[in-house]
């Protein structure tokens, strides 16, 4: 980017690069909103079953200390069974590669199609604590201890 450009971008902005001119830029479909759609470069189909990376056609580089979740449409997923295989996608800080949203049809008998510029899933940003890492002999007491999955009742 241009120093010019990069002087006129707000501090923490989301900054978003389109890789491809027929990208959609991220929005919020409505005023507060947290997440941003993500929408597909491409038409495409999923078979019954069947995942797929969709690329968006962006870039993005994150405000200095949040990370990206991608998350699915409760839309899709609620209509036609779409969700996403690695959810939340997780974003670093540094990653500067195309955003790509790895969908699944999850319908054992329904192909599901999309459009280009379709809303595919949605991007959270999220503040993240970054403590350092320190080793210790043991942990302290709490009432839960190493009460897992399950642990607190059906």
């Amino acid at each position: 980017m241009p120093e010019e450009l990069v002087a006129r971008v707000e501090v923490g902005a989301l900054r978003v690069q389109r890789l491809d001119e027929r990208a959609t830029i991220p929005a919020r479909a409505h005023p507060g909103d947290a997440g941003l759609d993500l929408c597909a470069l491409q038409r495409g189909t999923l078979g019954a079953g069947e995942r797929a990376a969709v690329a968006t056609g962006l870039a993005i580089a994150l405000p200095a200390g949040h990370a990206g979740l991608v998350l699915p449409r409760s839309g899709l997923a609620a209509r036609h069974g779409v969700t996403l295989v690695n959810t939340p996608g997780l974003i670093d800080e540094g990653y500067r590669g195309e955003l790509r949203v790895l969908l699944l049809n999850t319908s054992r008998d329904t192909a599901f199609a999309w459009e280009a510029g379709d809303r595919i899933a949605q991007l959270v940003l999220i503040v993240v604590g970054m403590p350092p890492t320190v080793e210790v002999d043991a942990l302290d007491d709490t009432p839960r201890g190493v009460g897992g999955f399950g642990s607190t009742g059906t």
